[in-house]
């Protein structure tokens, strides 16, 4: 086996842990060890490598433990069979490093994963000590996000949860068929098994104590999942079904999506390229629909033909085209449920119409002034003085409120 410095395992094992993207630091709290003298913040700023939900920059020493692994996935780049550089770190090293790399100001905290060495237990166990000795002997209150092992202890996960403000427990893939035609050596019943232990834990440890009338500090940031997309031929609405599972079931504070990445000396069951870029995106911005503007997850694509979100405009605007008859809404009347379904309209844009109105009407003009883009918009509200007319025609509609510098923005 090759030796390798410690800037060479960065950089090999800093590439293999690109491939996870379950690194969003939103739900963390400070650290009770930033009142007794610790270092380290949540909510600093730094070089950018991530955005959390609420908008906010974010900066993360994203690693992997090792890339070394006893599993075969067919998707993954260091599954044991890959012919790939492999390394790992010792625990003192990735404790030097994110010190380091926080001294330097150029994380705010510390995303570890791992491959599985030798056995679950013996590598989550390395994870876990890594964050004790952060905690406890570095004083180190910045945020860390630990990527748990479905088989490890439920000792271990105690303690990971009691030093981690986020854990995650991926899903690998949309279906169990997935999982057991690409994965066959991980077991879906056991990674639903360990979510549900996790779940359990999170909210028993949310109740105070009868001691101490406290609640217990355990993983504040919540449980979250990824999935591979485009790996299998999982559409996009079973995509979206088995999100809303996982958040009903599991209360997940997120489904991250990531887009299949081609690897070399792949399995003939994957496919030859990845899919668009967009879909991803796509598959975030519906996300974002059945969690905070209160679509259901049928209602998404339904009157769907292929069960697939139109890459060409985000969801929300292709659901409006679809359900005409929903609008025009009058943003001097309707309630917030259905401005929310307005295609232009985000829930800050929203909360400020809201506000506003209680003081006077509103103009198309004023809506103008608040949101991002009023030309998506009139054609979906009525407003004092402003009456959509024509434009409620849904023929040449799609062409007329869509423009290629507006696709990726989030409704």
């Amino acid at each position: 086996m090759a030796v390798f410095s410690v800037r060479e395992k960065l950089a090999i094992l800093s590439d293999a842990a690109k491939y996870d993207a379950s690194c969003a630091s939103s739900g963390s709290a400070k650290r009770d060890s930033l009142k007794s003298g610790g270092i380290g913040s949540t909510e600093g700023s730094g070089i950018c490598h991530s955005y959390a939900p609420d908008g906010r920059c974010i900066s993360l020493l994203k690693i992997l433990l090792t890339n070394f692994c006893i599993y075969d996935c067919s998707y993954c780049i260091n599954r044991s069979s890959s012919n790939v550089p492999r390394a790992r770190f010792s625990v003192e090293e990735v404790v030097r490093l994110t010190m380091d790399f926080y001294r330097r100001n150029y994380i705010e905290g510390l995303f570890l994963s791992s491959g599985v060495i030798r056995s679950p237990d013996e590598t989550m166990g390395e994870m876990v000590e890594v964050a004790r000795r952060l905690r406890i002997e570095e004083k180190f209150g910045g945020y860390i996000h630990l990527k748990t092992i479905p088989e490890a202890s439920a000792e271990l996960i105690e303690k990971a949860g009691r030093y981690a403000d986020r854990l995650s427990i991926n899903v690998e893939l949309p279906t169990d068929e997935g999982v057991k035609k690409l994965a066959p050596e991980k077991k879906p019943e056991t990674i639903r098994l360990s979510m549900a232990e996790l779940r359990r834990k999170i909210e028993e440890k949310a109740e105070p104590t009868l001691q101490s009338r406290k609640r217990e500090r355990f993983a504040p940031g919540g449980q979250s999942t990824q999935m591979i997309v485009g790996a299998d031929k999982t559409s996009d609405d079973g995509i979206l079904r088995a999100s809303a599972r996982l958040y009903g079931s599991y209360h997940l504070r997120r489904v991250y999506y990531s887009a299949f990445s081609p690897i070399p000396d792949s399995s003939a069951a994957l496919p030859l390229h990845n899919p668009p870029l967009m879909r991803e995106h796509r598959l975030y911005q519906a996300d974002w629909l059945m969690r905070f503007y209160g679509f259901s997850q049928p209602e998404i694509l339904a009157g769907s033909n292929d069960g697939m979100l139109d890459l060409a405009i985000d969801p929300k605007l292709a659901w409006a085209l679809r359900n005409r008859g929903r609008f025009p809404v009058d943003v001097n009347r309707a309630d917030r449920e259905a401005l929310l379904r307005v295609p232009g309209l985000g829930t800050k844009v929203v909360d400020r119409i809201l506000e506003t109105r209680r003081h006077r009407r509103l103009r198309l003009e004023d809506v103008g002034r608040l949101c991002h883009s009023v030309a998506k918009v009139r054609p979906f509200i009525t407003a004092e003085g402003w009456s959509p007319g024509a434009l409620t025609d849904k023929l040449g509609l799609r062409q007329t409120i869509t423009r290629p510098c507006e696709q990726l923005s989030l409704f």
